[in-house]
């Protein structure tokens, strides 16, 4: 969500939420900003035994995935849109990317959206889903 900053202890709760939705990755890959260089952040990798990578600076591209992405949204949302508030940034980013995880098709995903991938992942390992969110949630 928008915000006017970001703690790295906010980057640590918005991270465990999506883990207890997804699963703990094996590895996450950053750059080097505040909030994910703090010792929050540093403390809860050491906790969950995640292991942090962090690109080198100036190198958005040692991170494509997520470099792709922000020039999509700068393209499509930012470049295109004038925010007259923080609440009416946050409403269009939501839609934005509503739009972008449930309408849209991506050729990365075998032309899937990301829901219908990610659902389609919850099918396949059920089991293993359940307990990282068990897992997780005792943390």
């Amino acid at each position: 969500m928008p915000d006017t900053s970001i703690s790295g202890h906010r980057v640590v709760r918005e991270l465990t939420q999506l883990i207890a939705q997804r699963g703990k990755p094996g590895m996450i890959v950053s750059d080097n900003g505040t909030e994910l260089t703090s010792n929050a952040v540093l403390a809860w990798c050491g906790e969950l035994c995640v292991e942090w990578h962090y690109i080198a600076p100036g190198r958005p591209m040692q991170n494509g995935y997520v470099d792709s992405f922000n020039g999509r949204m700068r393209d499509e949302l930012l470049n295109e849109t004038l925010f007259m508030s923080l609440a009416h940034a946050r409403v269009e980013i939501a839609a934005w990317v509503e739009d972008y995880n449930r309408e849209r098709p991506h050729s990365s995903l075998g032309y899937a959206t990301p829901a219908a991938f990610a659902a389609e992942l919850d099918k396949q390992w059920p089991a293993s889903t359940a307990l990282m969110r068990k897992t997780t949630a005792r943390l």
